[in-house]
């Protein structure tokens, strides 16, 4: 029996073996043939796709950044180019003692603590080999005092770059505006394409509107890279499309003078070419220096800024909300006659103050004892508010409303700057919705004379201006002249050009009264007059700060700066022939004929001189 059971079991183990090979045999086969399988598709099927990951993993696209175009004023002056700066660099695989060596760095250099928090930032984001900035726009004196121990700095070392650089500092910065570094709420917005790269885009003014035009296409360099992502070569470039130069419709020249006119008092000036809508003069002031902004402004000059009482980074030109005073009164005089509520011959006596009906509160006139009997001229001339209070009374404020907004009051002028405001020109609909009240017959009284609700902003007033001297074609401003690029960009687009129906003999009517203004014995503004060999058609304006109880008298004097009242003139000129319109407003400057008046004056004469003798552009 023994021995049957050992065949048996060598049978039984022959063929268990047997079973093994074949089963590891079938596993090599299935194997070999999914090896061969996998090779096929590898070498012949999915050839291309693995190529491409295969030269990813060796081949790194680099953006090349574009140049950002330059900025002209209107005779080729630069106001906004780029500059070479240097910059202190760090590159952390090279420095064996980082904290040693910015230490003795930050010594040298006097380098604030927030630029060094601010490098250490920048190196956990970026690899050892890569070179960091931790100083830029170095003065000549950072780079002689480094220059004489660079050999102790190993790993540190002194870059060129190109810097946006503004000339003329506060004089362009709220029209020019400034580019500063993109922040990460900006990142999410722009192209990732064409702004790879970038490290910075425009902030405000021009700057920001043209950004697309003035940043250009980002190119691109195909660079050969080892496995830690060193460069290597540079196997083919893709050049970058620089930035579109603008031309703009400004004067810096122009703009300087208006600047400095304001002098002491804060305040705008806006001027416009009446021929074609561009804008002459944009200036706010006072302005503040764009320049630390490019390169990073510190907290303290920033805070500065941000809390002086002045506001130098308040755009009052183009967001400065103002009541219009007096100025508003050639509108309403043309309402006036628009609407027949009365003739340009016809008479209203001022006793010194106006009373609605059954009512005791007298409305007062700047004059105490009045004008007397004054016609529409006269009324313009003097700028008799009684006259003004009736007359917008005999329109009534639905009139007033729709008239003063065919002249572009409360709505914006579409000037190819970003944040302009609309003002607000108030109506029975606005304080119903907005103050849940009804409008009363007082209300209207003192619109009649710019004062109430009625609030404008410097660039309306100045376009306004623009359209009643061009006899109601409506004047539509604007900055960017001309674009000059590579692919010959078209000029930005100009909306059509809208007229308001009126009368040229009511017209002329209150042109004559803005011309007494200026040259007439009588007139508010006639000290300017003496100094032009042209007419002048201008109007005075008085804003007030705060209100005055009924009884109460002005004492220019006897109250602090900031109470004063607002001087304001707009103008236009030749009155036969215009050619330039001009609004100044000047804070706390008392009265608009002695102090906003004259600087119109400078800024008209300086234009008309030019548009005689053309300057040469550059």
């Amino acid at each position: 029996m023994s021995r049957m059971y050992s065949v048996n079991d060598s049978t039984a183990e022959n063929r268990l073996f047997l079973q093994r090979i074949v089963a590891a045999f079938v596993v090599i086969i299935l194997l070999s043939t999914a090896l061969i399988v996998r090779l096929i598709y590898l070498q012949i099927v999915g050839h291309e796709h693995y190529a491409s990951m295969a030269k990813e993993n060796s081949v790194k696209i680099m953006p090349l950044v574009p140049t950002r175009g330059i900025i002209y004023d209107r005779n080729g002056k630069i106001l906004a180019d780029n500059t070479p700066s240097y910059s202190l660099d760090l590159i952390p695989e090279q420095i064996s003692d980082m904290d040693g060596t910015l230490q003795r760095l930050q010594k040298l250099l006097d380098i604030p603590p927030d630029k060094i928090d601010f490098f250490e930032k920048q190196r956990k984001r970026q690899k050892r080999f890569t070179s960091i900035p931790l100083l830029l726009n170095l003065s000549d004196d950072e780079l002689a005092k480094f220059a004489v121990v660079r050999p102790f700095f190993p790993g540190v070392d002194i870059h060129t770059h190109l810097v946006r650089h503004y000339p003329y500092g506060d004089l362009s910065a709220h029209v020019i505006g400034y580019v500063g570094r993109i922040n990460e709420a900006e990142m999410k917005e722009l192209p990732v394409a064409e702004y790879r790269g970038s490290t910075h885009i425009g902030k405000l003014g021009i700057e920001s509107s043209y950004e697309q035009i003035l940043h250009g296409k980002t190119g691109y360099a195909e660079i050969e890279t080892n496995v830690q992502a060193r460069s290597l070569n540079t196997l083919s470039e893709n050049n970058p499309e620089p930035g579109a130069n603008l031309y703009l419709t400004l004067d810096i020249d122009l703009q300087k003078t208006a600047y400095d006119a304001l002098e002491a008092y804060n305040g705008a000036v806006v001027a416009i070419d009446i021929k074609t809508g561009g804008v002459l003069v944009f200036a706010s002031r006072p302005g503040f220096d764009p320049n630390p902004f490019v390169v990073g402004i510190s907290n303290d000059a920033y805070k500065a800024l941000q809390t002086s009482n002045d506001q130098p980074l308040y755009n009052r030109a183009l967001r400065g909300l103002y009541p219009p005073g007096s100025t508003i009164k050639p509108f309403v005089a043309l309402a006036g006659l628009e609407y027949n509520a009365i003739n340009a011959n016809q008479k209203l006596f001022c006793p010194g103050y106006y009373q609605l009906p059954g009512a005791s509160h007298k409305y007062r006139d700047w004059r105490k004892g009045g004008h007397g009997s004054v016609s529409l001229n006269s009324a313009i001339t003097q700028s008799c508010d009684v006259y003004f209070y009736r007359l917008a009374l005999m329109l009534g404020i639905d009139h007033l409303h729709d008239f003063l907004q065919k002249f572009g009051f409360g709505e914006k002028s579409g000037i190819d700057l970003v944040g302009e405001k609309s003002g607000l020109l108030p109506s029975r609909e606005w304080k119903q919705s907005q103050k849940n009240k009804l409008w009363f017959p007082g209300e209207t009284v003192i619109t009649g004379i710019g004062q109430g609700y009625l609030q404008v902003t410097p660039l309306q007033l100045a376009r306004a201006t623009a359209t009643l001297a061009n006899r109601g074609n409506v004047v539509m401003p604007y900055l960017v002249d001309k674009i000059v690029s590579p692919n010959n960009a078209p000029p930005p687009p100009r909306p059509p050009q809208t007229t308001i129906a009126l009368k040229q003999d009511n017209i002329n009517s209150v042109i004559d009264g803005m011309v007494n203004v200026v040259h007439s014995a009588r007139g508010t503004a006639k000290n300017i007059g003496r100094s032009v060999n042209f007419q002048i058609a201008g109007k005075t304006g008085t804003a007030q700060v705060f209100n005055i109880k009924q009884n109460a008298k002005y004492n220019e004097h006897a109250i602090d700066f900031k109470l004063r009242d607002h001087a304001l003139f707009i103008a236009f000129a030749p009155a036969d022939d215009p050619q330039i319109a001009i609004a100044v407003i000047a804070e706390n400057g008392g009265h608009g004929g002695s102090v906003a008046a004259p600087i119109a004056a400078k800024v008209i004469k300086q234009y008309l001189q030019n548009l005689k003798t053309p300057a040469h552009e550059n």
